[in-house]
């Protein structure tokens, strides 16, 4: 992997370009709007989500899908779930056949329960997909901080040559052979990060907010496992390892809406504040839908469903929560 292009120019597409670019890659970021593009490929700064961080002379940002795609030996799609789909279909012209793809977001498709190497496939046209995930906050890739991750694919020899091809001094990457696993618990953790942030807005302490994020494992590994993924994959980088930085970091996007919401705001308000996509609250409502028709149990995800989305005050879900009938810890 010589050259590599980047789908999104958002916070973690632009993170991810700089990962590459100081890996000796040569990479191309594409973003969508063409006046934004021209200004960052001028002001070398992406100050709406990574605001403060300069982005290198040797990473071309570029508005046009030809060119961005032009020889490019990997696709890393880095566009926020809810947007996906629209924004790559355009684009399948461009799109070279040949050409694997390495998928950063963190969601499910409201209405198909698609997920994003899925919606990469059939937009793009089909090809080789895998997923790159675990605890990776943006604004830290974007500085150069230590990180360890995991990409998982169903092919050997494209996820092996993925880890070589993105590893580095500070950029640590384990391979994994259960992709489905790996792309569940990136998207689910995300509700965890709302349900964290629920638990501070309301001031309910750590012990609430742990016995919380510990059940809302059990119950995402639960539907991983239902849906195809590999129990352990939920207890590696890409389940409770993500579960852990989102839940706690200030930048967490999804913890900052479950603050809010925890301290009296409507949803809607905290969304409309918000310059960066939370993954979190479309996930909810898909996933929601979707353990209702498997008939798999997830009490947190409903109760923050009725919190988001039915006007339940958060300090009631939690009573609710708390007095649900007892069980054995080990029951599935």
């Amino acid at each position: 992997m010589k050259r590599a292009t980047v789908l999104g120019g958002g916070g973690m597409g632009t993170a991810m370009a700089m990962v590459l670019d100081r890996g000796g890659i040569d990479v191309r970021l594409w973003a969508r709007d063409p006046a934004r593009a021209r200004v960052m490929a001028e002001d070398r700064r992406n100050e709406r989500h990574l605001p403060g961080v300069a982005i290198p002379d040797s990473i071309r940002i570029t508005a046009d899908p030809a060119e961005a795609m032009d020889a490019a030996d990997v696709l890393i799609v880095a566009i926020p779930t809810s947007f996906l789909r629209a924004t790559l279909a355009p684009l399948a012209a461009a799109a070279p056949a040949d050409v694997p793809a390495v998928s950063v977001v963190k969601g499910i498709e409201i209405g198909t329960f698609a997920r994003p190497t899925q919606i990469v496939a059939e937009a793009l046209g089909p090809r080789e997909t895998a997923v790159l995930t675990g605890p990776s906050h943006a604004e830290e890739l974007a500085r150069g901080l230590p990180a360890s991750l995991v990409v998982a694919g169903a092919s050997p020899a494209f996820r092996e040559s993925a880890r070589v091809a993105f590893s580095q001094p500070t950029f640590r990457v384990y391979s994994s052979a259960d992709a489905v696993g790996a792309e569940v618990a990136g998207a689910l953790k995300n509700i965890l990060g709302i349900a964290a942030g629920i638990c501070d807005g309301l001031e309910i302490g750590d012990n609430a907010k742990s016995a919380l994020l510990t059940r809302g494992l059990v119950e995402i590994a639960r539907m991983g496992v239902r849906l195809g993924g590999r129990h352990e994959t939920f207890y590696g980088l890409a389940g409770v390892g993500d579960v852990v930085t989102t839940c706690f970091s200030p930048f967490g996007r999804n913890r900052e809406v479950g603050r809010r919401v925890g301290r009296g705001e409507t949803l809607a308000n905290v969304l409309a504040g918000m310059p960066n996509v939370s993954e979190g609250v479309p996930t909810i409502k898909s996933v929601h839908a979707l353990a209702e028709k498997l008939n798999v149990e997830m009490p947190i995800t409903a109760e923050l469903h009725q919190v988001l989305f039915q006007d339940k005050p958060p300090r009631a879900a939690v009573v609710d929560l708390m007095t649900r009938a007892t069980k054995d810890e080990d029951e599935p």
